[in-house]
């Protein structure tokens, strides 16, 4: 795949991410004090798996053409790992 197409959709997946993490706050700003708690670990782990995958776009960004060829392969399976992670810390307040 394109560099500049793997990173377009990297971007579109972190802002879906990000709109996400932003209901999520909203519900915890209204839930009760007991789920309170609950919602911020999920937030923060949600935030943890956002920052790793930002961090692996802007490798991706940053690397050459003739690295990227290389590096793709490993990209894919960070991201989809890191996207595996941050879908089951949604999935459990859906």
């Amino acid at each position: 795949m394109d560099r500049d197409v793997y990173v377009e959709k990297m971007k579109a997946k972190l802002d879906e991410w990000n709109a996400e993490i932003d209901k999520l706050q909203a519900q915890a700003k209204a839930a009760e004090a007991d789920n309170k708690a609950k919602y911020e670990t999920q937030l923060s782990e949600m935030r943890k798996q956002r920052d790793e995958a930002q961090a692996k776009m802007n490798e991706a960004l940053a690397a050459s053409d003739a690295a990227w060829d290389d590096m793709q392969k490993g990209f894919q399976e960070a991201w989809d790992n890191i996207s595996s992670s941050f879908q089951k810390a949604w999935s459990r307040f859906q």
